[in-house]
């Protein structure tokens, strides 16, 4: 037991959301590229995909979990016993099974939302609130030093008698988070919910009902953050595979050209990468880096910018959120656009959709690139799923308010 409770806490949370995450994306993608042919109108077909989903997340929780274990991710299974492991690789698969059943939890009707954007967006808020209110106490070779800013700050004030020196430290620290980091991550949180209000709104009308006017708006953000959360299922499942490899076969040239990794001196036993195309799409980690090895951040700053208009325009097609099929809902509800022919809707919404949809995976990208260059805290992917999902929530709660207010006659 002592094992299982000196697991890696993120990696436990990160075994629960990626496997259902990952099933998820790979079934809508199947649906929608019709390899697998579903009618989301009849409740069987929705049951099937719904099942199906789970249990190919369950299933990617069970291999993850085995192939954890065995590589020696916790040490060697020789080391740890039979009886260990088995219980580690439990451990993990029921973080999965009791991520699947929280969500079903939801969708059942229990709550707003889905329950996977639910936990990633807590997630990354309660890893922003410990870096900023941590009491851990790390010793960084200048003495004991508190892990969290805000009460690094006050110790530092009320200890340091050169305030300015005390102030100057807080600010810039290295290797822990500091006010700076604090502040930037406020900035884009900003930044983030500014951009959220830019849209083109569409009027339409009825073709039968006279006089009755709607709109169809187009945001800037059109795909939402499913851009930036498809770049980091792509990403973890390299680490994941790179790291696998690595701790297997470290002396392999195609191995390291896929990542090179160390053991991370203030990670609590996390490796990050330092080579091969792991390390090139992952941040630099300080603005020293970036000036030391400018080739790694420029490599980052096109990776981003092109992964997440990519997996824009890619989403749309396959999500039914296309030009095309936006035309087809719109024809089925009898709604047209005014000074335009019903037949050239499709040719209208062209206009509007496919540009949104890689402009806004642009501006995504661009925003998670200013996040990680600024130091925020979480990195600038998990911000802006952490930002995109409240929003997306608050939103959700502003129309069952509505809704009920309208029911009760107000």
């Amino acid at each position: 037991m002592r094992v299982i409770l000196a697991s890696n806490r993120g990696t436990v949370m990160e075994l629960g959301i990626t496997p259902i995450v990952t099933s998820g994306l790979v079934m809508q993608l199947l649906a929608g590229s019709k390899i697998i042919e579903v009618d989301n109108n009849v409740r069987e077909d929705r049951a099937l995909l719904n099942g199906a989903q789970k249990l190919l997340g369950i299933l990617i929780a069970v291999g993850e979990a085995v192939a954890y274990v065995l590589s020696g991710m916790y040490g060697s299974v020789g080391q740890l016993g039979v009886g260990n492991a088995i219980l580690i690789i439990l451990q993990l698969c029921f973080a999965g099974i009791i991520v699947i059943c929280l969500d079903e939890l939801l969708q059942k009707g229990y709550g707003l939302g889905s329950g996977i954007s639910l936990f990633i967006a807590t997630n990354i808020c309660e890893n922003i609130i410990w870096k900023a209110f941590s009491p851990t106490t790390i010793n960084s070779g200048r003495g004991a030093e508190f892990e969290g800013a805000v009460i690094a700050l006050f110790h530092l004030l009320i200890t340091r008698t050169d305030k300015v020196r005390a102030l100057r430290e807080a600010f810039y620290r290295q290797n822990l988070p500091n006010v700076t980091n604090l502040l930037a991550t406020v900035l884009i949180f900003l930044i983030v919910i500014y951009f959220q209000g830019f849209r083109v709104v569409l009027p339409v009308r009825s073709k039968n009902a006279r006089g009755q006017q709607g709109s169809y708006p187009i945001k800037l953000f059109y795909t939402s953050n499913m851009p930036i959360i498809l770049q980091s299922a792509l990403v973890s499942n390299l680490y994941f595979i790179s790291q696998l490899l690595h701790r297997k076969y470290s002396g392999n040239f195609f191995v390291n050209l896929l990542g090179k990794w160390k053991e991370s001196e203030y990670g609590g036993g996390q490796s990050i990468p330092v080579g091969g195309i792991a390390y090139y799409i992952t941040a630099p980690s300080s603005l020293a880096d970036m000036a030391a090895n400018p080739f790694h951040a420029l490599f980052y700053l096109v990776f981003m910018l092109s992964a997440c208009a990519l997996f824009s325009k890619t989403w749309i097609e396959v999500s039914g959120s296309s030009a095309r099929d936006v035309a087809k809902q719109l024809k089925e509800q009898q709604m047209v656009m005014p000074g335009h022919r019903e037949s050239n809707l499709q040719k209208e919404l062209n206009r509007y959709i496919p540009t949104a949809a890689a402009f806004g995976g642009v501006c995504i990208g661009a925003l998670t690139v200013l996040a990680d260059f600024m130091g925020a805290i979480g990195s600038g992917t998990g911000i802006l799923l952490a930002v995109t999902i409240i929003y997306q929530y608050f939103e959700t709660f502003e129309k069952e308010r509505a809704s009920e207010l309208g029911f009760f006659g107000f």
